[in-house]
């Protein structure tokens, strides 16, 4: 927004807006529709969180603009935005054995601690994501600024699995 931001004032004046500057400092102000929520800083900074499509992101930017214009604040223009993070889910549709996993994919990438956290971390380059593997199949890839970028991680993995025979 490029606006200096009193948070303070902005919480009381901002209806169901949260704000503990001794727990974040962040003001935190949720919207139902779409279903996200949007950190506002004092530089005048946002991060919006939960949509599902970019037309969610703008839709809920544009929201929180108009309901902290309606208090009072002076916004110039239309805030601009980019994604940065895509967080997905896929599952490999069978049970994988990690430890062979860790085997095959090398400890270069891999993070693999089942007592400290059941999933695998794998950390890939090309794509540059994360993706958190469990044992049911299931993961989680995260870091991704494109969807692209999932469905390349997710087809990396799933090839290095099956040419290991892990993934069938």
């Amino acid at each position: 927004m490029g606006t200096e931001l009193d948070l303070s004032t902005l919480a009381v004046n901002l209806s169901g807006a949260e704000y503990d500057p001794q727990v974040f400092p962040g003001l935190v102000f949720r919207l139902k529709d779409p279903k996200t929520a949007t950190l506002l800083f004092r530089s005048g900074k946002m991060v919006c969180t939960g949509a599902k499509t970019l037309e969610q992101v703008k839709r809920a930017i544009e929201t929180v603009v108009m309901n902290v214009r309606k208090t009072g604040v002076k916004i110039a223009g239309s805030p601009t935005f980019e994604v940065q993070n895509i967080v997905a889910s896929a599952d490999l549709g069978q049970a994988i054995n990690l430890t062979a996993v860790v085997i095959t994919l090398g400890l270069e990438n891999v993070e693999y601690e089942p007592e400290v956290f059941p999933g695998l971390v794998y950390r890939l380059s090309d794509p540059k994501v994360v993706i958190l593997l469990f044992g049911s199949g299931k993961l989680v890839c995260t870091g991704a600024r494109k969807p692209d970028n999932i469905k390349a991680a997710i087809e990396k993995i799933s090839e290095e699995l099956r040419s290991a025979d892990l993934l069938h």
